[in-house]
C-alpha cells in the first residue's frame, strides 16, 4: 500500500452527546480510491463530515500526513488539502455558474476557470446562468468543479451520483477515473450505486453501525454476490 496520505485512528463522532461512528481505523494512500458502501444510515455520510470537521468528535485522530487535523476548523483542513463534495451540493442559487466558480478559486488566477470548463463543457454553455436554473446533473458538476479548482490533495465525494440520469451518472465517473488516474488525488466516494462504486475502487470500506465491519479489495466482492448482499444488503448485476 502506498505511503498514508490519511489516517484516521480510532474515530469516534456524531452529533451533540449522540454517537454515528464508533472505533473507525482506516489508512488511505496517496493516489488510492477508496469506496465507503454500506447501507443507509450507517454512518457513511457521517465519516466523511467527521473528517472535514463538521460533526461533533468523541475521541481518534485524523492525520494527514504528519499533522493530526482533528481539532482544526473545516476550512484550514480545505487549506490542507481537503475537498469536499456534499450529498446537498451546496451550490449558491442566487449566483452564476461562473461566480460560483469563482468562490472555488482559493486565490488562483481567473484563468484557472479554463480548467472547470474542460472538465465540464456544460458549465461554459451554462456560465451566465444562475445556480438555480441548472438541472441537478449540472449542479452536481458545478458542485465538484468549483471543489476540484481548490486542488484538493484528497476529494471526499459523499453520493455524488443521488438522483441522477444514468447519462450523467457515466460522464461523472468518467471525471473521476480520469482524475484518479493522474495519481494527483487521492479519491474517497461514498455511493449507493454499489456496482459503480465497486468498478472505480482499488479498495472498499463496508460500514455496518458506524463501525467498519469489512476492508478489502473490490474483485472479492464482484465476485462473491452473496457476501455483498449480506454486507450492504443489495446485490450487483
Amino acid at each position: 500500500m502506498p505511503v498514508p496520505q490519511l489516517e484516521i485512528r480510532n474515530l469516534s463522532a456524531g452529533y451533540g452527546s449522540t454517537r454515528i461512528i464508533d472505533d473507525i481505523s482506516v489508512c488511505v494512500g496517496g493516489g488510492e480510491r477508496l469506496a465507503v458502501i454500506g447501507r443507509n444510515g450507517m454512518g457513511k455520510t457521517t465519516l466523511l463530515a467527521t473528517l472535514m470537521g463538521l460533526t461533533t468528535r468523541h475521541s481518534g485522530e485524523i492525520r494527514l500526513g504528519e499533522l493530526d487535523v482533528a481539532g482544526l476548523r473545516t476550512a484550514a483542513r480545505a487549506e490542507r488539502g481537503l475537498g469536499y463534495v456534499p450529498q446537498t451540493r451546496d451550490i449558491f442559487a442566487s449566483l452564476t455558474v461562473e461566480e460560483n466558480l469563482r468562490a472555488g478559486l482559493k486565490g488562483r488566477p481567473i484563468a484557472a476557470l479554463e480548467e472547470a470548463y474542460a472538465m465540464f463543457p456544460r458549465l461554459r454553455e451554462r456560465r451566465s446562468n444562475y445556480g438555480r436554473q441548472l438541472s441537478g446533473g449540472e449542479q452536481q458538476m458545478l458542485s465538484i468543479a468549483r471543489t476540484l479548482l481548490g486542488k484538493p490533495s484528497i476529494l471526499l465525494l459523499d453520493e455524488p451520483l443521488e438522483g441522477l440520469a444514468p447519462v450523467i451518472c457515466d460522464e461523472l465517473m468518467m471525471v473521476f477515473a480520469r482524475l484518479a488516474a493522474s495519481e494527483e488525488i487521492t479519491v474517497i466516494l461514498v455511493e449507493q450505486q454499489i456496482e459503480r462504486a465497486l468498478d472505480f475502487a482499488n479498495r472498499v470500506v463496508v460500514l455496518e453501525r458506524g463501525r467498519v465491519s469489512w476492508m478489502g479489495m473490490p474483485d472479492i466482492l464482484i465476485k462473491d454476490r452473496n457476501l455483498v448482499d449480506r454486507l450492504v444488503g443489495v446485490g450487483i448485476h
